[in-house]
Protein backbone atom coordinates (compact mmCIF):
# COMPACT_ATOMS: atom_id res chain seq x y z
CA UNK A 1 0.00 0.00 0.00
CA UNK A 2 0.94 3.15 -0.95
CA UNK A 3 0.92 6.27 1.48
CA UNK A 4 -1.80 8.49 0.18
CA UNK A 5 0.22 11.81 -1.44
CA UNK A 6 -0.85 15.62 0.51
CA UNK A 7 2.57 16.87 1.05
CA UNK A 8 5.86 17.75 -0.90
CA UNK A 9 8.42 16.37 0.97
CA UNK A 10 11.78 17.02 2.02
CA UNK A 11 14.24 14.65 1.51
CA UNK A 12 15.31 14.74 5.08
CA UNK A 13 14.18 12.07 7.79
CA UNK A 14 14.46 13.94 11.39
CA UNK A 15 14.77 10.68 13.80
CA UNK A 16 16.10 12.84 16.86
CA UNK A 17 15.34 15.59 18.35
CA UNK A 18 16.58 17.49 21.86
CA UNK A 19 15.50 21.04 22.80
CA UNK A 20 15.96 23.28 20.16
CA UNK A 21 17.51 21.00 17.74
CA UNK A 22 16.76 17.83 15.83
CA UNK A 23 19.15 15.13 13.87
CA UNK A 24 18.62 13.00 10.80
CA UNK A 25 18.86 9.63 9.36
CA UNK A 26 22.11 10.69 8.08
CA UNK A 27 23.34 12.18 11.60
CA UNK A 28 23.22 15.72 10.41
CA UNK A 29 22.04 18.08 13.34
CA UNK A 30 19.51 20.63 12.38
CA UNK A 31 18.35 24.17 14.31
CA UNK A 32 14.54 23.76 14.87
CA UNK A 33 12.81 27.25 14.21
CA UNK A 34 9.92 25.43 13.62
CA UNK A 35 9.16 22.84 16.07
CA UNK A 36 6.81 20.92 13.47
CA UNK A 37 4.36 23.57 13.07
CA UNK A 38 4.23 25.04 16.18
CA UNK A 39 4.02 21.85 18.15
CA UNK A 40 6.98 21.55 20.05
CA UNK A 41 6.47 23.91 23.00
CA UNK A 42 8.68 22.68 26.24
CA UNK A 43 10.91 21.37 23.54
CA UNK A 44 11.90 18.06 21.90
CA UNK A 45 12.65 14.59 24.60
CA UNK A 46 12.17 16.83 27.37
CA UNK A 47 12.82 14.35 30.30
CA UNK A 48 10.08 15.17 32.84
CA UNK A 49 7.93 14.78 29.77
CA UNK A 50 9.86 11.50 28.54
CA UNK A 51 9.21 10.05 31.85
CA UNK A 52 5.16 11.25 32.41
CA UNK A 53 4.44 9.10 29.18
CA UNK A 54 6.83 6.31 29.71
CA UNK A 55 5.25 5.67 33.75
CA UNK A 56 2.06 6.06 32.49
CA UNK A 57 2.11 4.37 29.78
CA UNK A 58 3.45 1.41 31.46
CA UNK A 59 0.24 1.67 34.14
CA UNK A 60 -2.44 2.26 31.28
CA UNK A 61 -2.60 3.84 27.84
CA UNK A 62 -6.18 4.12 27.41
CA UNK A 63 -9.51 3.16 28.76
CA UNK A 64 -13.12 4.30 27.68
CA UNK A 65 -14.30 7.44 28.87
CA UNK A 66 -17.35 5.68 30.30
CA UNK A 67 -15.50 5.86 33.52
CA UNK A 68 -13.67 8.41 35.32
CA UNK A 69 -10.13 9.21 34.68
CA UNK A 70 -8.94 11.45 37.35
CA UNK A 71 -5.74 12.68 35.22
CA UNK A 72 -8.36 14.79 32.84
CA UNK A 73 -9.51 16.64 35.99
CA UNK A 74 -5.64 17.37 36.94
CA UNK A 75 -5.16 18.87 33.79
CA UNK A 76 -8.02 20.76 33.88
CA UNK A 77 -7.16 22.48 37.27
CA UNK A 78 -3.89 22.99 35.83
CA UNK A 79 -4.82 24.58 32.79
CA UNK A 80 -7.55 26.70 34.47
CA UNK A 81 -4.67 28.23 36.50
CA UNK A 82 -2.03 28.35 34.32
CA UNK A 83 -4.19 30.29 31.49
CA UNK A 84 -6.10 32.26 33.99
CA UNK A 85 -9.56 30.43 33.02
CA UNK A 86 -9.99 28.04 35.65
CA UNK A 87 -13.90 29.50 35.79
CA UNK A 88 -14.21 27.62 32.42
CA UNK A 89 -14.81 24.08 31.49
CA UNK A 90 -12.94 21.89 29.27
CA UNK A 91 -13.70 19.48 26.86
CA UNK A 92 -11.15 17.17 25.21
CA UNK A 93 -10.41 16.44 22.11
CA UNK A 94 -7.64 15.23 19.48
CA UNK A 95 -6.95 17.83 17.12
CA UNK A 96 -6.82 21.54 15.89
CA UNK A 97 -9.73 20.93 13.63
CA UNK A 98 -11.92 18.79 15.89
CA UNK A 99 -11.59 21.52 18.72
CA UNK A 100 -13.02 24.03 15.98
CA UNK A 101 -15.56 21.66 14.46
CA UNK A 102 -16.80 20.99 18.23
CA UNK A 103 -16.44 24.99 19.09
CA UNK A 104 -18.71 25.76 16.17
CA UNK A 105 -21.10 23.26 16.90
CA UNK A 106 -21.65 24.48 20.61
CA UNK A 107 -21.96 27.87 19.86
CA UNK A 108 -24.83 26.84 17.08
CA UNK A 109 -26.79 24.63 19.88
CA UNK A 110 -26.54 27.47 22.42
CA UNK A 111 -28.34 30.13 20.33
CA UNK A 112 -30.09 28.22 17.27
CA UNK A 113 -28.50 30.34 14.57
CA UNK A 114 -26.57 28.78 11.90
CA UNK A 115 -24.05 31.46 10.09
CA UNK A 116 -20.80 31.89 11.37
CA UNK A 117 -18.22 35.39 10.68
CA UNK A 118 -14.56 34.24 9.93
CA UNK A 119 -12.11 36.24 8.35
CA UNK A 120 -10.06 36.97 5.67
CA UNK A 121 -6.60 34.46 5.65
CA UNK A 122 -8.10 32.78 8.39
CA UNK A 123 -7.24 28.95 8.80
CA UNK A 124 -9.03 26.87 11.17
CA UNK A 125 -8.52 23.02 10.21
CA UNK A 126 -9.56 21.20 7.16
CA UNK A 127 -12.48 18.89 8.44
CA UNK A 128 -16.21 19.75 7.25
CA UNK A 129 -17.14 22.99 9.34
CA UNK A 130 -13.41 23.79 10.34
CA UNK A 131 -12.54 24.14 6.48
CA UNK A 132 -15.29 26.31 5.46
CA UNK A 133 -14.17 29.08 7.85
CA UNK A 134 -10.52 28.55 6.41
CA UNK A 135 -10.57 31.43 4.02
CA UNK A 136 -8.82 29.18 1.14
CA UNK A 137 -11.53 27.74 -1.74
CA UNK A 138 -8.82 25.43 -3.45
CA UNK A 139 -9.27 22.94 0.24
CA UNK A 140 -12.96 23.34 0.65
CA UNK A 141 -14.77 20.46 -0.99
CA UNK A 142 -18.39 20.87 -2.26
CA UNK A 143 -19.83 18.64 0.48
CA UNK A 144 -18.48 21.56 2.66
CA UNK A 145 -20.07 24.16 0.88
CA UNK A 146 -23.60 24.69 2.64
CA UNK A 147 -22.79 26.32 6.37
CA UNK A 148 -23.53 30.11 5.96
CA UNK A 149 -19.85 31.33 5.94
CA UNK A 150 -18.79 35.60 5.46
CA UNK A 151 -15.29 36.55 5.31
CA UNK A 152 -14.27 39.84 6.61
CA UNK A 153 -11.26 42.26 7.05
CA UNK A 154 -9.39 42.03 9.52
CA UNK A 155 -9.54 44.64 11.90
CA UNK A 156 -12.47 46.45 9.97
CA UNK A 157 -15.27 47.31 13.14
CA UNK A 158 -17.15 49.17 10.61
CA UNK A 159 -17.87 45.81 8.32
CA UNK A 160 -18.00 43.70 11.39
CA UNK A 161 -21.14 45.30 13.20
CA UNK A 162 -22.49 45.47 9.44
CA UNK A 163 -23.15 41.66 9.92
CA UNK A 164 -24.03 41.45 13.03
CA UNK A 165 -26.89 43.83 12.83
CA UNK A 166 -28.62 40.82 10.42
CA UNK A 167 -29.29 39.11 13.95
CA UNK A 168 -28.01 35.52 12.20
CA UNK A 169 -24.79 35.31 12.77
CA UNK A 170 -24.40 32.31 15.40
CA UNK A 171 -19.92 32.43 16.27
CA UNK A 172 -17.33 34.78 15.20
CA UNK A 173 -14.08 32.54 15.18
CA UNK A 174 -10.93 34.26 14.75
CA UNK A 175 -7.30 33.18 15.44
CA UNK A 176 -5.34 34.93 18.41
CA UNK A 177 -2.64 36.01 15.80
CA UNK A 178 -3.13 34.89 12.12
CA UNK A 179 -0.67 31.74 11.68
CA UNK A 180 -0.74 30.38 8.44
CA UNK A 181 -2.04 33.34 7.05
CA UNK A 182 1.58 35.03 7.81
CA UNK A 183 1.88 35.84 11.25
CA UNK A 184 -1.09 38.45 10.96
CA UNK A 185 -1.87 40.58 13.79
CA UNK A 186 -5.16 41.39 15.03
CA UNK A 187 -5.05 45.09 16.97
CA UNK A 188 -5.77 44.56 20.29
CA UNK A 189 -8.62 47.72 19.75
CA UNK A 190 -10.27 45.48 17.13
CA UNK A 191 -10.60 42.59 19.51
CA UNK A 192 -12.13 44.93 22.32
CA UNK A 193 -14.49 45.77 19.90
CA UNK A 194 -15.27 42.27 18.55
CA UNK A 195 -15.75 41.44 22.24
CA UNK A 196 -18.29 44.47 22.08
CA UNK A 197 -20.05 43.36 19.40
CA UNK A 198 -20.51 40.02 20.13
CA UNK A 199 -22.04 40.34 23.17
CA UNK A 200 -24.56 43.35 22.29
CA UNK A 201 -26.01 41.03 19.24
CA UNK A 202 -25.65 37.96 20.87
CA UNK A 203 -23.21 35.95 18.51
CA UNK A 204 -20.55 33.49 20.23
CA UNK A 205 -17.22 34.81 20.03
CA UNK A 206 -14.42 31.61 19.65
CA UNK A 207 -10.68 32.52 20.48
CA UNK A 208 -8.81 29.86 18.04
CA UNK A 209 -5.87 29.94 20.18
CA UNK A 210 -4.99 26.53 18.02
CA UNK A 211 -1.22 28.10 16.92
CA UNK A 212 -0.93 31.67 18.86
CA UNK A 213 -1.98 30.37 22.60
CA UNK A 214 -0.39 27.65 25.03
CA UNK A 215 2.72 30.44 25.63
CA UNK A 216 3.95 31.05 22.52
CA UNK A 217 2.71 34.72 21.85
CA UNK A 218 4.51 35.62 25.23
CA UNK A 219 0.97 35.48 27.69
CA UNK A 220 -0.69 32.33 27.75
CA UNK A 221 -3.27 33.15 25.31
CA UNK A 222 -2.16 35.95 22.43
CA UNK A 223 -5.94 37.58 22.99
CA UNK A 224 -4.66 38.29 26.15
CA UNK A 225 -3.11 41.45 25.12
CA UNK A 226 -6.29 42.72 24.65
CA UNK A 227 -7.82 42.35 28.03
CA UNK A 228 -10.81 40.33 27.22
CA UNK A 229 -12.60 37.07 27.66
CA UNK A 230 -13.70 34.95 24.39
CA UNK A 231 -17.06 32.46 25.32
CA UNK A 232 -14.76 29.44 23.63
CA UNK A 233 -11.48 28.98 23.52
CA UNK A 234 -10.12 26.50 21.02
CA UNK A 235 -5.90 24.59 21.91
CA UNK A 236 -4.19 22.25 20.29
CA UNK A 237 0.12 22.37 18.90
CA UNK A 238 1.47 22.94 22.39
CA UNK A 239 -0.85 21.19 24.49
CA UNK A 240 0.83 17.90 24.56
CA UNK A 241 4.18 18.67 22.91
CA UNK A 242 3.04 16.56 20.39
CA UNK A 243 1.05 13.99 21.29
CA UNK A 244 -2.33 14.05 19.66
CA UNK A 245 -4.79 16.62 21.92
CA UNK A 246 -6.84 19.31 21.76
CA UNK A 247 -9.48 21.01 23.74
CA UNK A 248 -12.15 23.38 23.90
CA UNK A 249 -12.32 25.94 27.28
CA UNK A 250 -16.08 26.71 27.59
CA UNK A 251 -17.70 29.87 29.22
CA UNK A 252 -20.37 29.37 31.96
CA UNK A 253 -22.31 30.62 29.59
CA UNK A 254 -22.95 26.89 28.26
CA UNK A 255 -24.90 24.17 29.96
CA UNK A 256 -23.68 20.71 29.11
CA UNK A 257 -26.55 18.34 27.66
CA UNK A 258 -25.79 14.32 27.79
CA UNK A 259 -25.04 13.33 23.92
CA UNK A 260 -24.21 17.27 22.97
CA UNK A 261 -20.73 16.56 22.50
CA UNK A 262 -18.59 13.43 22.46
CA UNK A 263 -15.23 11.90 21.77
CA UNK A 264 -14.38 7.71 21.64
CA UNK A 265 -9.76 8.63 21.98
CA UNK A 266 -10.10 12.41 23.42
CA UNK A 267 -8.74 13.03 27.31
CA UNK A 268 -7.25 9.50 27.34
CA UNK A 269 -4.82 8.69 30.29
CA UNK A 270 -2.16 9.10 27.80
CA UNK A 271 -2.84 12.41 26.50
CA UNK A 272 -3.48 13.93 29.49
CA UNK A 273 -0.56 13.04 30.98
CA UNK A 274 1.77 14.45 28.30
CA UNK A 275 -0.03 17.45 28.75
CA UNK A 276 -0.05 17.81 32.25
CA UNK A 277 3.84 17.58 32.17
CA UNK A 278 3.86 20.48 29.69
CA UNK A 279 2.05 22.52 31.91
CA UNK A 280 4.01 22.11 34.78
CA UNK A 281 7.32 22.34 32.70
CA UNK A 282 6.64 25.50 31.38
CA UNK A 283 5.85 26.71 34.91
CA UNK A 284 9.33 25.17 36.26
CA UNK A 285 11.31 26.86 33.22
CA UNK A 286 9.20 29.94 33.43
CA UNK A 287 9.01 29.02 29.33
CA UNK A 288 6.26 31.98 29.03
CA UNK A 289 8.23 34.63 30.04
CA UNK A 290 11.23 32.97 27.89
CA UNK A 291 9.10 33.41 24.69
CA UNK A 292 8.58 37.20 25.70
CA UNK A 293 11.94 37.75 26.35
CA UNK A 294 13.71 35.77 23.68
CA UNK A 295 11.02 36.37 21.21
CA UNK A 296 11.55 40.67 21.56
CA UNK A 297 15.45 39.70 21.05
CA UNK A 298 14.80 37.77 17.92
CA UNK A 299 13.00 40.61 16.48
CA UNK A 300 15.43 43.27 17.77
CA UNK A 301 18.10 41.19 15.79
CA UNK A 302 16.41 40.42 12.79
CA UNK A 303 16.08 44.05 12.05
CA UNK A 304 19.36 44.47 11.08
CA UNK A 305 19.09 42.80 7.74
CA UNK A 306 18.22 44.67 4.55
CA UNK A 307 15.46 43.39 2.65
CA UNK A 308 12.87 42.53 4.90
CA UNK A 309 9.58 44.41 4.63
CA UNK A 310 8.07 43.36 8.17
CA UNK A 311 8.65 41.54 10.83
CA UNK A 312 5.49 40.70 12.90
CA UNK A 313 4.42 38.64 15.67
CA UNK A 314 4.47 37.92 19.66
CA UNK A 315 6.87 36.16 21.69
CA UNK A 316 7.84 33.39 19.39
CA UNK A 317 5.50 33.75 16.90
CA UNK A 318 7.39 35.63 14.55
CA UNK A 319 6.38 36.29 10.55
CA UNK A 320 9.49 37.39 8.77
CA UNK A 321 8.28 39.47 5.27
CA UNK A 322 11.01 40.12 2.80
CA UNK A 323 10.47 42.47 -0.01
CA UNK A 324 10.95 39.10 -2.30
CA UNK A 325 10.14 35.42 -2.71
CA UNK A 326 11.93 33.57 0.12
CA UNK A 327 11.78 30.15 -1.18
CA UNK A 328 15.59 30.05 -1.98
CA UNK A 329 16.22 31.57 1.29
CA UNK A 330 14.31 29.13 3.05
CA UNK A 331 15.98 26.25 1.32
CA UNK A 332 19.47 27.61 1.83
CA UNK A 333 18.78 27.78 5.47
CA UNK A 334 17.56 24.32 5.75
CA UNK A 335 19.99 22.42 3.23
CA UNK A 336 23.23 24.49 3.68
CA UNK A 337 22.65 26.10 7.30
CA UNK A 338 20.93 23.74 8.68
CA UNK A 339 18.01 25.47 9.84
CA UNK A 340 13.98 24.60 9.67
CA UNK A 341 11.74 27.56 9.37
CA UNK A 342 8.40 27.80 7.95
CA UNK A 343 6.74 29.43 5.24
CA UNK A 344 3.26 31.68 4.54
CA UNK A 345 2.55 32.74 1.37
CA UNK A 346 5.24 33.73 -1.31
CA UNK A 347 7.11 36.37 0.96
CA UNK A 348 6.96 35.35 4.86
CA UNK A 349 9.06 33.07 6.63
CA UNK A 350 7.55 31.81 9.77
CA UNK A 351 9.51 30.97 12.92
CA UNK A 352 7.33 29.06 15.46
CA UNK A 353 10.53 27.48 17.64
CA UNK A 354 10.33 25.41 20.86
CA UNK A 355 9.77 28.08 23.75
CA UNK A 356 12.88 27.31 25.30
CA UNK A 357 15.12 29.07 22.82
CA UNK A 358 17.68 30.70 24.23
CA UNK A 359 19.55 33.73 23.12
CA UNK A 360 22.70 32.01 22.00
CA UNK A 361 19.87 29.76 19.63
CA UNK A 362 18.73 32.94 18.53
CA UNK A 363 22.58 34.41 17.78
CA UNK A 364 23.12 31.23 15.86
CA UNK A 365 20.45 31.49 13.62
CA UNK A 366 21.28 35.18 12.97
CA UNK A 367 24.87 34.00 11.72
CA UNK A 368 23.30 31.57 9.69
CA UNK A 369 20.98 34.07 8.16
CA UNK A 370 23.49 36.48 7.59
CA UNK A 371 25.46 33.28 5.61
CA UNK A 372 22.21 33.21 3.67
CA UNK A 373 21.87 36.74 3.15
CA UNK A 374 25.00 38.26 2.19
Amino acid sequence: MKLFDVYPLFDIEIVEGKGCHVWDAEGTEYLDLYGGHAVISVGHSHPVYVEAITKQVNKLGFYSNSVINSLQQKLADKLGKASGYDDYSLFLINSGSEANENALKLASFHNGKKRVISFKQAFHGRTSAAVRVTDNPKIIAPVNEDLQVTYLPLNDPYALETELKKGDVSSVIIEGIQGVGGIQMVTNEFMQELRNLCTQYEAILILDEIQSGYGRSGKFFAHQYAGIRPDIITVAKGIANGFPMSGVLISPIFKPVYGMLGTTFGGNHLACAAAIAVLDIMEDEQLIDNAYNVGNYLQKELKQFDGIKEIRGRGLMIGVEFENPIKEIRNKLLFEENVFTGVAGTNTIRLLPPLCLTQDEVDDFITRLQKVLK
